[in-house]
């Protein structure tokens, strides 16, 4: 493999961040923080979150000055490297309604599936062209013991209130997308496929036209209360919003918060028409498995399948990727799950690969937290599920921020449960590395041993996996 970022093995281009960039460009820098400076509100984060923020704080008061910034551009992490799931999936739901009950999970899934609509409504207004299209989500079932999990979450998400959740045999999947030896799907409405960069440039344009500062290659080093550290000078601010998910762990004092894990994820060459006739996918959904280790997938505007999984799942000490640089290996795995479900395309050709980091935190729960002592505030540990929830997030930590400021008291989403959330670290190296990359190789088995043989029953090693991993 080539050792530069956008070399290629196999002729694959690897890294370059992503395909998307790939596709839409590389932006050009905004300047760096020239020295200290003042706001009302700091942003640390020029992703989704960080970016919906600053946005909605300006529409809500636009006299407030509102200063992002980002350590290299806006949307170089997750942001720009997802698979363009817009859906309404929220890690932690399930622990939230132990916690505080089934209705309060319900307003949050509730919210949930709002936000897919808040999204693609903002996008319109703001004229955001980012190949957005409703076509919902499915996840498909190949084996007995994938159907029994795809049944069962299926049950569970219609308990949510989810009422407009359908259930597919074989025979429906198929009219949909055909997966080979799918045995069953199961579909929501609250689900979009889009082009993750041109959102988060067209996001990015949106918050500048309102008035939104955005500084880049610009690492903050250090948060304080009221005070965003750089080595170019500091931000002081009343508030200070960190916004950084799977870069979280860069920042002084914050390693052990949440874990940096890594996703992988390719794109293909564009398919004809005649191989687009073999697989159907004429709805444009996304497309999921209900493997332990799953994976995830787009038919993209120009005509490709961007597929993605967990590659190397985590670096040791929580280091994160160097521009989005992706192991063979791994490519090679996401390849085999790209041709075991479409066999007709076993030729099709590779052209990118590249990976991100997602935010995890130790209990698997995404969180949205403004510390009124401090004026300090965090959203984030969205575990996968961030292009929806980032902004949900933001309009949450917009309306703490104007309720602690006197502006606007209590809201619905002030209300949620997942707001205040408290987490427990993760473990301290070696343990970290060796319980991810134990848990991993534990659900990989476990797939392996499921697609092997016939059992309805979900393979006990991840059972385990799940009670170790704390996701469960």
């Amino acid at each position: 493999m080539s050792s530069s970022a956008g070399g290629s093995a196999r002729g694959v281009v690897n890294g370059g961040v992503s395909f998307w960039y790939a596709d839409d460009g590389l932006p050009a820098r905004r300047e760096p923080l020239a020295g200290d400076a003042s706001a009302d509100v700091v942003i640390v984060g020029g992703g989704y979150t960080g970016l919906w923020t600053a946005y909605y704080l300006k529409k809500a008061d636009p006299s407030l000055r509102v200063t992002v910034l980002e350590q290299k551009f806006c949307g170089y992490g997750a942001s720009g490297r997802n698979g363009g799931w817009l859906y309404n999936g929220i890690a932690g739901r399930d622990r939230y309604a132990k916690l505080h009950g089934l209705e309060a999970a319900v307003r949050l899934q509730k919210a949930m599936n709002d936000t897919v609509a808040e999204v693609v409504k903002v996008a319109e207004a703001e004229r955001i062209q980012a190949d957005i299209h409703r076509g919902g989500v499915l996840e498909v079932a190949c084996t007995p013991a994938q159907l029994s999990r795809l049944k069962a979450f299926h049950e569970h998400e219609s308990s949510y209130g989810e009422k407009d959740r359908e259930l597919y045999g074989a025979r429906e999947t198929a009219e949909r997308i055909r997966v080979a030896d799918a045995v069953g799907s199961t579909w929501t409405p609250h689900g979009a496929r889009l082009h993750p960069v041109k959102l988060v440039k067209g996001l990015a344009g949106a918050a500048e036209a309102l008035g939104v500062v955005i500084y880049e290659s610009t690492p903050v080093t250090e948060i304080r209360p009221r005070c965003a550290v750089t080595p170019y000078g500091s931000v002081r601010a009343p508030y200070v919003l960190r916004c950084t998910e799977g870069f979280t762990a860069s920042l002084k004092g914050q390693r052990r918060t949440w874990l940096p894990m890594n996703s992988s994820m390719i794109a293909t060459e564009p398919l004809t028409d005649e191989q687009w006739e073999s697989v159907g996918w004429g709805g444009l959904e996304t497309l999921g498995d209900m493997a332990h280790a799953y994976m995830y997938a787009q038919r993209t505007a120009d005509g490709r399948i961007a597929l993605g999984g967990r590659g190397v799942p985590y670096r040791f000490g929580s280091k994160t990727d160097n521009d989005g640089r992706t192991q063979t290996a791994t490519i090679e795995a996401l390849r085999e799950i790209l041709v075991r479900f479409f066999p007709s395309l076993a030729g099709l050709r590779i052209e990118h690969a590249w990976s991100g980091v997602l935010g995890v935190p130790r209990d698997w729960c995404a969180t949205v937290t403004l510390d009124r002592s401090t004026g300090l505030g965090w959203a984030g540990g969205y575990v996968g599920s961030g292009v929806a929830t980032t902004n949900l997030a933001a309009r949450t930590l917009r309306d703490l921020v104007q309720q602690d400021s006197g502006q606007a008291g209590p809201t619905e989403l002030t209300a949620l449960p997942w707001v205040g959330h408290k987490v427990r670290k993760w473990e301290p190296e070696p343990f970290r590395w060796l319980g991810v990359q134990g848990m991993y190789a534990t659900y990989r088995a476990a797939d392996r041993r499921e697609l092997s043989g016939h059992s309805a029953e979900s393979s006990r090693l991840a059972q385990w996996a799940d009670r170790v991993s704390g996701r469960h």
